[in-house]
């Protein structure tokens, strides 16, 4: 491929301007009333074996809406990393130390590196007036996504045209970016980002997708001629709501924010919204639970609308859907053991892609199915796109492996992006 769009930043901030710019933040986000994680510690809990898993899920019900479970009590060979408020580290660490389940600190301050990432937003953020000036290497709001669409579409009317699928719970646009070379009906290719709110390394390695197609088709002769024959589809900004909800009240918030009747908890979790194994182990039916399924399948609208938009199209090839973190590639089955028909092939496809992925920084991806790589999760978006005949079914879940967890710092996103 050809050179990467770069990041567009340049030397940073004296000292005495980054101490105005970590006031200005603290002061801002007080004043639009966003959650403060001062003191909130990631613990990573290493279970020996199926009985202290079981102990760790028991957590879950104990501490309902007080733990936050980044990577879910799965199998003894995998660690669990759980966010844990200040006002229930005493409590909890006695929980882990009396059973036996030993520990350790992952990020000991949650609000230290939200303030290193707010403070880096502030200070690298400028009004682009082209692609070519945007900043790729700084996370950015909702806005200034559809903005960066708008920008493109303007630069590229022959290749890159704007569709909108629907509108979220909360009424905001969702946008697709479709890129063709012309043709009707085409088979195509179908890429969405930042269906977990929180994971904002995703939704900005969309960006970056969007920019890097534009400027290999022509140049790069393997995605030309992927162009020439196919489209692609690029869904930046899958759940919006949740997305503007993590700029302006919680940066933590995962699912949607649809209500429930009778429920005083806010969304569901669209990556176990889905019509395949719907309401099966793997996803929860409490609503206070961020693994919560929804009401019945396809009940959010944002799930709903890719649906209806996959379904119409019908000649959808290959289905990716980006997650973080883990940096894992996954195929279905998520919500069964049986091996899927294509398990071959798609292991061989996701075994060069790893290659592939790791000839770039070293960086090491597993890959297997869903529910024998991580867990069960019934209801996801893959298994679903698989029933649909969509062979080319994947997951990734990208960088890093806990160190920073879902505040990866915006200094690897263009990498990230790149592999």
């Amino acid at each position: 491929m050809q050179g990467a769009p770069g990041g567009g930043v340049g030397p940073g901030p004296s000292p005495v301007d980054r101490w105005t710019l970590l006031v200005f933040s603290f002061i801002l986000a007080a004043a639009l009333g966003q959650m403060n994680f001062t003191g909130d510690q990631v613990l990573r809990v290493l279970a020996k074996n199926e009985k202290q898993l079981s102990v760790l899920r028991d957590l879950e019900g104990l501490k309902l809406q007080k733990v936050d479970f980044w990577r879910s009590p799965a199998r003894p060979s995998l660690p669990v990393d759980m966010r844990v408020p200040f006002s229930e580290l005493k409590d909890i660490k006695a929980y882990l130390e009396s059973h036996g389940l030993a520990y350790s600190i992952m990020i000991k301050d949650i609000q230290a590196l939200l303030d290193e990432e707010q403070e880096q937003m502030f200070a690298f953020r400028t009004g682009a007036r082209s692609t070519d000036t945007f900043n790729y290497a700084t996370y950015h709001t909702l806005e200034e996504i559809y903005g960066f669409m708008d920008i493109l579409v303007a630069e590229h009317p022959q290749l890159v045209s704007k569709l909108q699928i629907g509108n979220s719970y909360e009424g905001r646009p969702i946008y697709v970016l479709k890129f063709s070379t012309g043709g009707n009906s085409r088979p195509a290719i179908w890429i969405d980002t930042g269906i977990h709110s929180r994971e904002w390394v995703t939704q900005a390695s969309g960006v970056w997708f969007a920019k890097r197609i534009t400027q290999d088709y022509g140049q790069d002769s393997t995605l030309t001629a992927i162009l020439d024959s196919m489209d692609i589809f690029l869904e930046i900004v899958t759940n919006p709501d949740g997305f503007a909800f993590t700029h302006n009240k919680n940066r933590m918030w995962r699912k949607t924010r649809s209500l429930t009747e009778g429920s005083s908890c806010v969304g569901a979790d669209p990556n176990r919204n889905w019509d395949a194994g719907f309401g099966m182990p793997g996803a929860s039916s409490n609503p206070c639970t961020e693994t919560y399924r929804g009401k019945f399948a396809n009940s959010e609208v944002e799930v709903k609308s890719i649906v209806d938009f996959v379904k119409n199209h019908g000649n959808i090839k290959a289905f990716i859907s980006i997650h973080s973190y883990s940096q894992l590639l996954l195929y279905p089955y998520g919500y069964k053991a049986e091996v899927a028909p294509d398990q071959a092939e798609l292991d061989q496809v996701a075994k060069s892609a790893v290659t592939a992925l790791s000839s770039l920084y070293g960086t090491k991806f597993q890959y297997g199915s869903i529910i024998k790589t991580i867990y069960q999760a019934s209801g996801n978006t893959i298994d679903w796109s698989y029933s649909q005949g969509i062979k080319y079914s994947f997951t990734f879940e990208l960088r890093d492996t806990g160190r920073y967890g879902f505040l990866l710092p915006a200094s690897q996103i263009v990498p990230t992006a790149h592999e």
